[in-house]
């Protein structure tokens, strides 16, 4: 195994750590239609990895007649609770991966354009300390797509982010992640991420390893000799 590990992994949590677009959706569906709007899976599609002050504008030009802090936590208050009533749906092989990130000794962040009581609430069902720092739609100024959550995330861990893979499943997360310089990963999930500006696209999580990830900065080094 290469000893030559990352500065840090940066996570994106919705759709890449937990397994919860389809919550957000129902949440999304059932917003809308309570003003008498119609909301489409190809609406909800068109907003997974956005940031949530961005999307009230979206459902407010859907006849949602509410400000745009009342829609965010609606959305996310609903979301809870499909949590404590569901549980937390893991991706596969992503908690598995990060708890050995953790063991390796690897600094790893949370990205995530939800709130940051919705973030605590995930983390708080990991049964060990999973994040060295937590970046929240709430705690930046610009959401992604653009890079500031990726680099706030860094800075907060003192690392260079070309030192560090960040593993996103949305196109807007992806390219937040790649425009930050991060070593950008994407694993899909409901949308296709093929041909979109990236260092790799994994399939899935379940079965990679420390090692699986260190090689990504070999790889990344490989290019630059070249």
């Amino acid at each position: 195994m290469t000893t030559r590990l990352p500065a840090a992994v940066l996570w994106d949590m919705d759709g890449t750590l937990v397994d919860t677009e389809r919550y957000w959706m129902a949440a999304e569906e059932e917003l809308v239609g309570a003003f008498g709007g119609d909301w489409t899976h190809d609406d909800a599609l068109a907003l997974v990895g956005s940031g949530l002050w961005e999307s009230a504008k979206v459902f407010q030009a859907k006849g949602v007649d509410l400000d745009a802090d009342t829609i965010v936590n609606r959305l996310t208050d609903r979301v809870s609770e499909m949590l404590a009533d569901h549980g937390v749906p893991w991706r596969p092989g992503a908690r598995e991966l990060l708890e050995a990130l953790r063991e390796a000794s690897v600094p790893t962040a949370l990205v995530t354009m939800s709130l940051r009581s919705m973030a605590d609430e995930i983390i708080s069902a990991m049964p060990f300390t999973a994040f060295d720092a937590i970046v929240t739609g709430d705690s930046v100024e610009h959401a992604k797509p653009h890079p500031q959550p990726y680099l706030q995330a860094a800075a907060e861990l003192g690392v260079d982010i070309a030192e560090c893979v960040a593993f996103e499943d949305s196109p807007t997360g992806l390219a937040s992640a790649y425009a930050s310089g991060a070593i950008a990963v994407g694993v899909p999930n409901i949308l296709d991420l093929d041909g979109l500006p990236s260092r790799a696209i994994w399939p899935t999580l379940d079965g990679t390893t420390v090692a699986d990830v260190a090689s990504l900065l070999d790889a990344q080094a490989e290019e630059i000799a070249r």
